[in-house]
């Protein structure tokens, strides 16, 4: 029988819903053989996913999704199978963790100077008050009657040109691949097909990526379509890089992007995992 690998979630460690024992718990009733946690910019749920994940009998693979600033827009950069304690990840994590603190205060004040008072107090009460993610200021700001939907919230307040954005500042390319290198893990770029790239510009990602020491490719999202897949299978052929398989689960209120039900790596990829066993 294979196993069912998910390799890409988040839980309230970052801005999932679910806290990183429940993560577990829920991946394992969906079936999930081995499954990973990837927090935004923090490693501080692995301890407690990983002795759930164990109890449990599934194989953990502790992870990270670091945010990266490269050609002036916003990517990010899945690392798997590092260890959470290294010492250039944790410095790293430390100046993400700055500057997201600061980005959630200054979306507060953009916000209250387009009329919409005390959200930065609302958007902390829905997070675990360490991390302040957009998606924390989604849930408020629908919570408020703004929006109906936090993707409507996206549209409405927080890209380009919307009263709530604000430019993201993250780390070099180069940076975070080292880090997760020194940390012993992977390197994998994120739901590839998510960018609002052409293919010339992805695959110039996926080059300056590659030579600076990246090596997977995450061809099966939840958010990638079938043809997302094939496309995605390609780049990763052309530029021998490593498959991986995640579905970027924040929480069961997305019943669209489910634990255990990515479809398989095509045929000709060899797995992140292939390796591990």
């Amino acid at each position: 029988m294979s196993l069912i690998y998910d390799l890409h979630a988040h839980s309230t460690a970052s801005d999932g819903t679910l806290s990183p024992a429940e993560l577990m718990q829920h991946a394992h009733a969906a079936g999930v053989n081995v499954m990973a946690l990837t927090d935004h910019d923090t490693t501080a749920g692995i301890a407690e996913a990983r002795d759930t994940a164990t109890q449990l009998g599934m194989e953990f693979i502790p992870g990270i999704e670091l945010s990266v600033t490269w050609d002036n827009r916003t990517v990010h950069i899945v690392g798997l199978g590092i260890d959470e304690n290294s010492e250039p990840i944790q410095a790293g994590i430390k100046k993400l963790m700055e500057f997201r603190q600061w980005r959630a205060e200054e979306i507060g004040r953009r916000l209250e100077k387009a009329g919409y008072p005390d959200m930065y107090e609302k958007a902390k009460a829905y997070s675990n008050g360490r991390l302040i993610g957009r998606v924390h200021f989604a849930r408020a700001l629908v919570a408020a009657g703004h929006a109906d939907t936090v993707g409507a919230v996206f549209k409405k307040f927080l890209v380009g040109g919307k009263p709530g954005f604000v430019p993201g500042a993250w780390a070099e390319l180069g940076d975070v691949v080292k880090w997760i290198r020194e940390a012993g893990g992977r390197a994998i770029i994120a739901h590839p097909a998510r960018y609002d790239m052409t293919r010339t510009k992805l695959r110039q990602l996926i080059a300056d990526f590659k030579e600076l020491g990246g090596e997977g490719f995450e061809v099966c999202s939840g958010s990638h379509s079938k043809d997302d897949v094939n496309t995605m299978a390609q780049h990763a052929r052309d530029f021998d890089l490593l498959a991986s398989a995640g579905s970027d689960f924040h929480g069961p209120e997305n019943p669209w992007v489910n634990l255990g039900q990515l479809a398989p790596i095509p045929q000709g990829l060899k797995p992140v995992w292939h390796d591990w066993h």
